[in-house]
């Protein structure tokens, strides 16, 4: 028997609050399933499990702020101990006092599913099972292995007698109008096939006509486009658009924030001013900077997507992305932690990407061993990751695991930037905006594109000399694009 206990977030985190399980007593839960939602004061985030076993017991109740360290749940080895399910919001019990209060008829609870016995099925979806009120056991699982998916959910949902001719909507379009009790038959949509988005409900509730304001399943700035000029996408822009998460407040979904969402921005504020506080009052800081010629990589860049459609397209981000994370394997002095008084370096690449919040502040979440990536499949992880960054999903290890972390401001206009280090790493990579400059060469005046790129680094783990090799070795990467 374990305890599941609420994680560190981060090295700022104290505390979180239990927004959601997305298990409960009884169910099988193996390492890596997402078995909880918490809130911090910087964005909402999936936790996952680091053991295999059954869920025993909620110790913890839905709404409640606990410190880090605090046990969750209790997860045994066998369902011989699993108690009575709870409701939606199990009653909060401290560990001290568990074996107080009056006994309990233990419930008779089914044989928890081991690995093997039956189709297997995520905590998350079958949580997205019983809330659309479908049985998980009766559908044919797609996935790996015969594991019942998301998308198998919402297909057995869709094929359910009574719902042919439903209007064609996402599952969060859905949620929001029967929250504002809008009837979606009477909304115009403006999405793929006249589907209902987000966006329409929100017009709707607010009875404005005019073009929709976007949402959060309409594209954000970032689409690679034959009109939109290189230096407009941002790191920390997506085209893709946003998971599902939980729906705004009525009153943010008017344009007006509410006072939980201003509060959550102030806060986001304070932990963020906190944090960086500490970081340069206890963090040795150094700074370097240097302008990349990039002539070489977006004449790559614009060859290989004349070849592809629109959507499939690179852009300077991912190269950038990829050339900061390989170099940071070559100067292992950049990548890593400093804690216990010393330098631990990482033998993976964890790449952080700091992405601003639609609401306000920003947070940096991880691109798990970027250097080892494809373009294309890390241009598709840094998609999902800033959506989800925004729509609230994130998961324990993205934001707990980066090694490095890379800010960009080129979207504002911003030539260079010279970040902060989020302790306990030791080093950031800023990134200015890509733009044609002059550029003489041989005695010869031209124009290429060019990027400011700068290092913030730690000078009790590095100096000049080696931080100067890192920013060298990103730019001899971008030098020879068609190998990153």
């Amino acid at each position: 028997m374990g305890d599941f206990l609420m994680p560190s977030l981060g090295a700022d985190m104290e505390h979180g609050k239990l927004v959601e399980w997305l298990v409960k007593p009884g169910d099988y839960v193996r390492r890596g399933d997402l078995v909880a939602v918490v809130d911090t004061d910087k964005t909402v985030m999936d936790v996952e499990s680091f053991q295999e076993g059954v869920v025993a017991d909620l110790l913890v109740g839905i709404g409640e702020t606990v410190p880090v360290g605090t046990p969750l749940a209790v997860i045994t080895q066998t369902p011989a101990e699993v108690g009575a399910p709870v409701g939606e919001a199990p009653p909060a019990r401290a560990p001290a006092k568990a074996a107080a209060g009056p006994a309990q008829v233990p419930a008779q609870v089914p044989e928890a599913p081991g690995p093997s016995q039956g189709p297997p099925i995520a905590p998350p979806v079958r949580h997205l099972a019983h809330r659309l009120g479908v049985d998980p056991g009766r559908i044919r699982g797609t996935g790996k292995d015969g594991a019942v998916t998301r998308a198998d959910v919402e297909h057995a949902v869709a094929a359910r007698p009574g719902t042919a001719g439903r209007v064609r909507s996402s599952p969060l379009a859905r949620r929001l109008a029967a929250e504002l009790g809008i009837e979606l038959s009477a909304v115009a949509g403006t999405g793929p096939d006249g589907a209902v988005t987000v966006a329409d409900v929100q017009r709707a509730a607010a009875g404005e006509g005019g073009a929709p304001a976007r949402g959060p399943e309409m594209p954000a700035p970032g689409l690679p486009s034959p009109e939109l000029p290189l230096t407009e996408l941002p790191l920390a822009e997506s085209g893709a658009p946003a998971p599902e998460g939980p729906p705004a407040p009525a009153a943010a979904i008017k344009g007006k924030p509410s006072s939980e969402a201003r509060e959550r921005v102030a806060s986001l504020r304070r932990a963020i001013g906190a944090l960086m506080t500490r970081s340069k009052q206890t963090i040795p800081h150094y700074y370097l900077s240097t302008t990349m010629d990039l002539r070489t990589a977006v004449g790559w860049m614009q060859a290989v997507n004349a070849h592809r459609p629109v959507a499939g397209r690179l852009v300077p981000s991912a190269l950038l992305l990829k050339a900061a994370a390989l170099a940071a394997r070559d100067v292992p002095e950049v990548n890593g932690f400093y804690d216990d008084g010393g330098f631990r370096p990482s033998a993976a690449v964890h790449l952080g990407v700091a992405v601003a919040l639609r609401q306000g502040g920003l947070v940096a979440p991880a691109i798990h061993d970027a250097d080892t990536l494809d373009l294309d499949v890390l241009m598709e992880q840094l998609r999902d990751l800033v959506s989800r960054a925004r729509a609230g999903r994130l998961q324990r290890a993205e934001m707990a695991d980066p090694t490095l972390t890379v800010t960009n401001l080129g979207d504002l206009g911003v030539d260079s930037v010279y970040g902060v280090i989020y302790p306990p790493q030791v080093a950031m990579v800023g990134f200015g905006r890509v733009m044609e400059q002059p550029w003489a060469q041989n005695g010869l005046l031209g124009v290429r594109h060019a990027v400011i790129a700068t290092l913030s680094a730690d000078h009790r783990v590095s100096d000049g000399l080696r931080g100067g090799r890192y920013l060298a070795r990103i730019n001899e990467l971008l030098q020879e694009p068609e190998h990153l």
